[in-house]
């Protein structure tokens, strides 16, 4: 049985300056392999380039801290 703790799902959004989508899939295949349960995707037509991370549990400062570390600029979009 699944309590409903276990259900709720968080979903975070970055603004981030990445530019293109080659770069975009690379970002996100890494981003995945250190967080696999993670759902990842970029929306690049948008005006903020958005980086979306959904799961339970979603490491704000671990995610900004690899995209500045990466060379990219990233935070949460408010």
């Amino acid at each position: 049985m699944v309590s409903g703790q276990d259900l709720v799902i968080m979903i975070e959004v970055f603004k981030t300056n990445v530019e293109h989508k080659a770069m975009a899939d690379q970002i996100q295949s890494a981003l995945q392999i250190q967080f696999p349960s993670s759902r990842i995707n970029f929306d690049l037509e948008d005006c903020d380039r958005i980086l979306r991370v959904e799961d339970h549990e979603v490491y704000i400062e671990t995610i900004i801290e690899w995209m500045n570390t990466s060379g990219f600029r990233c935070e949460v979009l408010n």
